[in-house]
């Protein structure tokens, strides 16, 4: 093994995932995680849904217990904060002053909330979701009759006022865009998830642009416009920053990301970066891409162990997202940007299943379906394959989604 010590910066999905990759793949040398959080690597997408709602606790968002580490030999530096990279001398610097020395670096540092530069954004009672503290904090104030204010209609944002309506609390969304999770979806999934929050009662701002926050000490409001509404507590979903600056600072190229390459390696041979944190180039779609996803952060997770181990790496896969709000999973695969048509199936105005298809040129693209697992399975070997399909065919919920290729 050519590879004698890698240390990875990081301890979340990503780098845990890493541990296991590297014993799958055979690695034998030394292996160490360094991780701000006092936890063991964890999943967050949970945080948002089930533990936000009390149905998990901490235990179950672990990875892998302490006990598969100590198995593989993984040593896990956890509360500890990496300071510098030390390029020349192959070391990381952490925040004793302490130095760690490598053969192999793995940068999964991840992202950050976006933080709003407001009036009042640093009152008592106004909330990020980032990590388990952030979570728990917030868990213990949720009561019945209480009033939340979510700034942002993004995935996080919808899915915690989804779990804080359930719980009985009065909701508003304030979404600056024109529509919610813009970003991310079509605009017919964005006006049926518009109508599934107003029918459980949440209240929804679209075009509402958040001034400030007042309060004497506490948070009592948010002003957006000319108009106050009351808040008991406040979480900020305004999106997520890369967390590039030790990349940076040592000198590794980063513009919305850390620039990585196939086989997630920086400029630097001996550094690689997975996860949110990275840029990366997807063959598929034919771009540059930062894609926020547990999938992603796998995928170049089972890439980056098998180039550290002098393996051939695994071809990148279609990437694909979802998101459980109410009853209703939405699952989506490729990427609508650039598609010239969209294909519907199910009616989107009327009950809670449908599904949308995205084409360039008659080619599929990307699905958004919300609880229709059968559609999102079958279509992400078509968007794989760049496959032509027959839009009558895709229309017609008598027609499996497989069988419309043309």
């Amino acid at each position: 093994m050519a590879v004698e010590s890698v240390v990875v910066i990081g301890a979340g999905q990503a780098a845990g995932q890493l541990v296991a990759s590297l014993a799958q793949e055979g690695f034998r040398g030394s292996l160490t995680l360094v991780g701000d959080e006092p936890h063991l690597p964890y999943q967050r997408p949970p945080l948002s849904k089930k533990f936000l709602a009390g149905e998990i606790e901490m235990d179950r968002l672990s990875l892998k217990p302490a006990a598969f580490y100590d198995k593989t030999g993984a040593r896990l530096l956890l509360g500890r904060r990496a300071m510098a990279i030390d390029r020349p001398a192959r070391c990381l610097v952490l925040d004793d002053g302490s130095r760690l020395d490598y053969s192999t670096l793995v940068i999964a540092t991840g992202s950050r909330p976006r933080k709003l530069a407001l009036p009042g954004a640093a009152l008592d009672g106004v909330f990020y979701l980032r990590t388990i503290a952030d979570v728990s904090a917030l868990r213990a104030r949720f009561a019945a009759g209480r009033s939340l204010v979510v700034v942002g209609g993004g995935y996080i944002g919808l899915e915690l006022a989804a779990v804080a309506a359930k719980k009985g609390l009065r909701v508003t969304v304030l979404e600056q865009a024109p529509r919610l999770m813009a970003r991310g979806v079509g605009a017919i999934v964005s006006d049926f998830y518009d109508r599934l929050h107003r029918e459980e009662g949440v209240a929804v701002h679209t075009g509402a642009a958040v001034r400030g926050f007042e309060g004497d000490g506490s948070i009592r409001g948010v002003v957006c416009g000319g108009t106050r509404f009351d808040a008991d507590m406040v979480v900020i979903g305004a999106g997520a920053v890369p967390n590039v600056e030790l990349a940076q600072e040592a000198g590794l190229a980063a513009h919305d990301g850390i620039a990585v390459d196939a086989r997630c390696r920086t400029g630097d041979p001996l550094i690689y970066a997975i996860g949110d944190c990275t840029n990366q180039h997807h063959p598929l779609f034919d771009r540059k891409l930062r894609l926020e996803s547990v999938h992603n952060a796998l995928e170049q997770t089972r890439i980056a162990a098998a180039s550290i181990c002098g393996r051939p790496a695994p071809a990148m896969q279609v990437p694909w997202f979802w998101s459980d709000q109410y009853d209703v999973k939405l699952q989506m695969a490729g990427l609508p940007a650039g598609a010239t048509e969209t294909v519907l199936r199910g009616d989107p105005r009327s009950g809670r299943s449908f599904a949308v298809f995205h084409l360039s040129d008659g080619v599929l693209i990307a699905v958004e379906a919300v609880n229709r697992a059968a559609e999102f399975m079958m279509s992400k070997p078509l968007i794989a394959e760049r496959a032509r399909v027959d839009r009558c065919k895709l229309a017609d919920e008598r027609v499996p989604v497989k069988d419309s290729r043309v």
